[in-house]
């Protein structure tokens, strides 16, 4: 960096030509800081222009009464229900719209046909197989039986793929109820075959079976003000949006299976031996988990024939779904945990294959997720939460969560198995609050309740081990951002169409409020918002908008450049440190002034060719001719002149005290200029580095970028003179090219490789390795 000086009053005009000339550029500054405006819907009676739910908010409810039957002889379900469908919407309905999420796995259906695939000459199971031609061993989907009024009059109903209308035999007015009935049947799928949500798993080696059902019943749409029925079609993909209600549930099952279900449990004395309720009593002040059903007691019924059924009844309020899971392998624990003055049951459910994992882990994290959850949301609501292990390697459902990872063989594990599960339950376990509580509609928008979700996963990460290796620092999502933007779609995309579902869905948007939380707003500003949301949409149906005009509403932060740039957009963040110039003021005498400039001159003469020519050249024609001199040859240009003195002299007596401080502070003047190469605008945050070994950090917000929003200019006054700047110096804007953030440039280090005597085999996990080598030491 070259230092060049400027007097005060030529740097006021500098600073003022730069602004003006950024002004009258033409760029995309203005449209990325203006309002959202009509990309938003406007806001009505139904939800408010803060983010609030309106005045006249509204949404319908649904209650069931279900009877099930689970054969696990044959892997099937046969049930029947009862839905009390209540319209508090201003419309009259004609019809109802109800929800047949087992006909994805229709063979011939619109999931299956929509589907895209391919196959590789390094083969493939026998079930991927049989899903791309449509062979299985079973026929998929719901068989309905019977669809009935309250006094058993038949209606009439029209199947579409995952989807039924039931036509009304009047219009069901606003306020007003009706109540109709269901019976149906269908085949279980084999959910690690299918790779599905919901299924079974098959043990052979004890010949036993472990059910995790969910999507099992048809399930009523929601309709609501903001697009009427939501009935898009379940491709697989887009998750559920289902409407709030009352659940009773009886589910039948051989009577050695353990059952555990969304809702409390209502008949545990006819279900569960007089010594595992006891311990159930323990439980309740135990600080750590208790086991209901023991391992020794779930092996023994892996053995043991089974002599009749056991029907297990649970109870929900207010909850959007019902999921449940059974097994005779099923080790049960549990413990309960103060929220906020609250007693709430954690609970886990597993099979022998699990432990030492999860007995160790598993519950604990349950209850370390409900604390971290409810102190950034709202307090947990509901009186359990519960994580069980089987073929689903992780979804969520209202108080029930199924979750993977699963030890070896051995009983030993990797550090990623262990990592996994502690992710995987928290995130599954936190879906209780985004969006089983704040209810979005996850069929449209996913991220409202991954990304969401992420996010307080990766901060409940952190709460549960310092350093534990969480993704969702803005550095994790370069990667993605890297990738050509005909491979990305904005995070503002319907489920169904999101390419690249796990980095667009989860990873960006939790990124997203990360930076905001540490970088544009602050934590404290962003907290607040976020839990503001929470609280106004618990138990209702928020929309995006209603999540972003919350955030800005409860933080009076304008955040629109930030919602179009992240959300709306798919442009990186790429900022690059172009050049820094160095200034000095010139507050020197004119006769120091000479002096340097006159010294400046003899050192430029100092060329190889004058040094030469010292030797080369003994007398010039002037040297030997003195009538050859005049006035010229004897000036000294550098000379100060007295009117240069006065000059000086005026000027330094008219300062006040103010600028004669800033004039003799000897301060230097660092102008950065900073290019927007990516395109989207984020806040500039530049370390200067200090000669004397100290250093400081500049942080100006995105706003910078307000009036051109390719490149801007930055001055910035330091102290002491400034070694290295950087760029992004924490990692906090995911810029995708950090090797522009460095001024001056630093060298590149040649790429490495590395040489093998032999190819790389797989080797054991440490746990594995430590076993041998103790059993080796024990042999010596």
């Amino acid at each position: 960096m070259t230092r060049r000086f400027l007097s005060p009053c030529l740097m006021l005009i500098a600073c003022s030509i730069q602004a003006f000339a950024q002004q009258a550029g033409q760029y995309n500054g203005n449209s990325r800081f203006e309002q959202l405006g009509n990309i938003l819907p406007t806001p009505n009676a139904y939800r408010a222009a803060s983010g609030a739910p309106g005045k006249s908010y509204w949404q319908n409810r649904a209650d069931y009464e279900i009877k099930a039957e689970l054969n696990d002889q044959n892997q099937s379900m046969t049930a029947s229900e009862v839905i009390t469908y209540k319209n508090f919407s201003p419309d009259e309905l004609g019809y109802l719209w109800v929800q047949l999420d087992q006909n994805n796995f229709k063979k011939g259906g619109i999931a299956q046909l929509s589907q895209t695939s391919s196959l590789t000459d390094r083969g493939t199971s026998f079930a991927r197989l049989g899903s791309v031609t449509g062979v299985t061993p079973k026929e998929y989907g719901y068989n309905i039986t019977a669809v009935k009024d309250k006094a058993g009059n038949a209606l009439k109903y029209t199947i579409n793929e995952t989807m039924m209308r039931i036509d009304l035999p009047v219009p069901l007015k606003s306020g007003a109820s009706f109540t109709f009935s269901i019976d149906w049947n269908f085949n279980i799928t084999d959910a690690i075959a299918t790779r599905a949500r919901s299924g079974y798993e098959y043990f052979p080696k004890d010949g036993n079976y472990l059910y995790e059902l969910a999507q099992w019943f048809p399930r009523m749409c929601v309709y609501d003000d903001v697009n009427g029925w939501q009935h898009k079609q379940f491709l697989g993909q887009g998750e559920f949006t289902v409407p709030f209600g009352d659940y009773k549930v009886s589910i039948t099952a051989p009577n050695d299976f353990v059952i555990l279900g969304t809702g409390e449990l209502q008949n545990a004395t006819q279900v569960i031996s007089a010594t595992q309720a006891k311990r159930l009593e323990q439980a309740k002040n135990a600080t750590r988990p208790v086991l209901i059903v023991t391992q020794d007691e779930a092996t023994a019924a892996e053995k043991a024939k089974p002599t009749g059924k056991k029907t297990w009844v649970f109870a929900a309020q207010n909850v959007r779904d019902f999921a449940f899971a059974g097994s005779r392998k099923f080790i049960w624990d549990a413990m309960q945990v103060n929220i906020e003055g609250k007693k709430v049951w954690a609970m886990s459910a597993y099979p022998k294959e699990a432990n030492p994992l999860w007995g160790q882990y598993s519950t604990m994290l349950v209850a370390h997720t409900l604390r971290s959850y409810s102190k950034r949301t709202i307090a947990y609501p509901y009186p359990v939460a519960q994580s069980v292990h089987g073929p689903v390697g992780g979804m969520e459902y209202p108080m029930i969560s199924f979750n993977g990872a699963r030890p070896e063989a051995d009983g030993t594990y990797s550090q990623g198995t262990k990592d996994f599960l502690i992710g995987v339950v928290i995130h599954e376990v936190g879906h209780n609050f985004f969006p089983m509580i704040v209810n979005s509609d996850e069929r449209q928008w996913s991220w409202m309740d991954e990304g969401l979700n992420t996010f307080c996963e990766q901060l409940a990460e952190k709460e549960w081990d310092r350093n534990f290796d969480a993704s969702g620092e803005p550095q994790d999502i370069v990667a993605y951002m890297k990738t050509d933007k005909s491979q990305q779609v904005a995070i503002m995309s319907s489920s169904d169409n999101i390419m690249a579902f796990g980095p667009n869905a989860y990873t960006k948007p939790a990124t997203a409020l990360n930076i905001l939380r540490e970088t544009v707003m602050g934590r404290e500003l962003f907290d607040a918002a976020f839990k503001e949301y929470a609280r106004r949409w618990a138990f209702k149906h928020p929309t995006p908008q209603d999540f972003f005009r919350t955030m800005e509403d409860a933080s009076g932060v304008d955040l629109d450049w930030f919602w179009k740039g992240w959300f709306y957009g798919v442009e990186p963040v790429d900022l690059s440190l172009e050049n820094v110039e160095w200034f000095g003021i010139d507050n020197v005498s004119p006769e120091k002034k000479s002096e340097k400039a006159k010294a400046e001159d003899q050192a430029k003469r100092q060329t190889m060719s004058n040094i030469r020519n010292k030797t080369d050249i003994p007398k010039t024609v002037v040297e030997e001719n003195p009538d050859m001199r005049d006035f010229y040859n004897t000036y000294d240009k550098f000379a100060t002149s007295d009117a240069d003195k006065k000059r000086f002299e005026q000027t330094m007596a008219g300062l006040n005290e103010e600028e004669k401080s800033l004039v003799q502070g000897n301060k230097n003047f660092y102008v950065l200029n900073v290019k927007n190469v990516g395109g989207l605008p984020m806040p500039v945050i530049v370390k200067a580095n200090y000669e004397d070994g100290t250093s400081e950090v500049f942080r100006y917000p995105a706003e910078i970028w307000r009036l051109n929003d390719k490149e801007i200019k930055k001055v910035i006054p330091t102290d002491k003179k400034v070694t290295k700047w950087t760029l992004d110096p924490f990692f906090e804007i995911a810029d995708i090219d950090t090797k522009s953030n460095v001024f001056p440039r630093e060298p590149e280090e040649p790429t490495r490789f590395q040489v093998f005597k032999q190819s790389r085999q797989s080797q054991p996990n440490p746990m594995q390795q430590q076993k041998a080598s103790a059993v080796q030491g024990a042999k010596n």
